[in-house]
């Protein structure tokens, strides 16, 4: 029990929030670059501009983090933050007005 206790502090998520502008053709590319450079990292989209990466402990999440931080865009707003896996599972989800089924969510993101 004790082990299992450690782990949801030990195991990270990092969670990436963006809001890149979209303006011109040549905004729209370095917007889709920097989505497709973190999905190769591993992120998964959770909400149109919110991907998240599981990772077995904060230093897994510091490369990561590193990673996101090499590609970041010249412009608009990206903000990067890490949580424990204990936190992530106190996450509320909601479709509409109706509560989500609580679900476990290792490694693979399966929310939608």
């Amino acid at each position: 029990m004790k082990s299992s206790r450690l782990n949801a502090y030990r195991i990270m998520w990092v969670l990436v929030f963006f809001d890149l502008p979209t303006e011109t053709k040549k905004e729209r590319k370095i917007y889709s670059d920097f989505r497709k450079k973190i999905l190769q990292d591993g992120f998964a989209m959770f909400q149109f501009s919110i991907y998240l990466r599981h990772c077995s402990s904060m230093q897994n999440a510091d490369v990561h983090i590193k990673r996101v931080k090499k590609v970041l865009p010249e412009k608009g707003h990206i903000g990067i933050m890490t949580i424990t896996d204990k936190q992530f599972g106190m996450m509320e989800i909601f479709y509409g007005k109706k509560l989500a089924e609580p679900q476990n969510i290792p490694q693979q993101l399966e929310l939608f």
